[in-house]
């Protein structure tokens, strides 16, 4: 991986991105993208061997820098870094054409070894990810599951919440920063069709969440 593109919005991410990417390869050539539009212009003139690309960008979804690589740049190795761990999120990246889908908020190491596994032919998907995969394919052929719209990392954050614990607490107990913890509670709002944490925590309830993570 000689030259790298990594398509992230913020600075201290694409910071920590790319030396998590110079720990797995070396010193390659890294260029930055903080928006979709930036990110094109440099696609114009370049052809990395790998991309990293954030879907939420200020100015687009990531998804379109996917759907170019796959039809213009065959070659390059698109994975996706991000902290949407939802079904949609993940198949809509795969079908635009990632090779690859990574959760931000794993640890620094294991965002490593992940990335060096692409030079042994193992396609880098975080666990929970790869679960999401194979469950979807056994649901294909017959399973069901609970109508449930939010994602493992997602149920984790939410009965924390339901519990009273604040955002810095759920961050620390869960092992990744505040600003992930306030954006997983967002996502987590608006799946749920709620507006505050009671609400959340009564939908949650309904679904049996709650009870069973307690539980398990």
């Amino acid at each position: 991986m000689q030259r790298i593109l990594i398509i992230e919005d913020h600075r201290e991410t694409r910071e920590w991105l790319a030396g998590i990417c110079r720990q797995a390869f070396g010193e390659p050539v890294i260029e930055e993208a903080d928006t979709l539009a930036r990110a094109q212009r440099l696609l114009d003139h370049d052809v990395p061997s790998l991309a990293l690309v954030d879907l939420s960008l200020p100015d687009g979804s990531g998804l379109r820098v996917l759907e170019r690589l796959s039809r213009q740049c065959p070659g390059t190795y698109s994975v996706v870094t991000t902290i949407f761990d939802d079904d949609q999120h993940l198949f809509r990246a795969l079908r635009a054409g990632a090779s690859g889908y990574l959760l931000k908020d794993q640890p620094q190491s294991s965002l490593v070894e992940s990335l060096v596994g692409i030079t042994g032919g193992r396609p880098p998907l975080s666990p929970g990810v790869a679960r999401r995969i194979l469950r979807h394919f056994h649901n294909s052929h017959g399973d069901t599951e609970p109508d449930n719209p939010l994602s493992e990392r997602e149920e984790e954050v939410l009965t924390l919440l339901a519990k009273g614990l604040g955002r810095g607490e759920i961050a620390d107990l869960l092992d990744m920063s505040v600003n992930t913890a306030a954006s997983h509670t967002k996502a987590i709002y608006r799946k749920l069709n709620v507006s505050g944490r009671v609400e959340a925590t009564l939908e949650a309830t309904r679904l049996g969440i709650v009870n069973r993570r307690d539980e398990g």
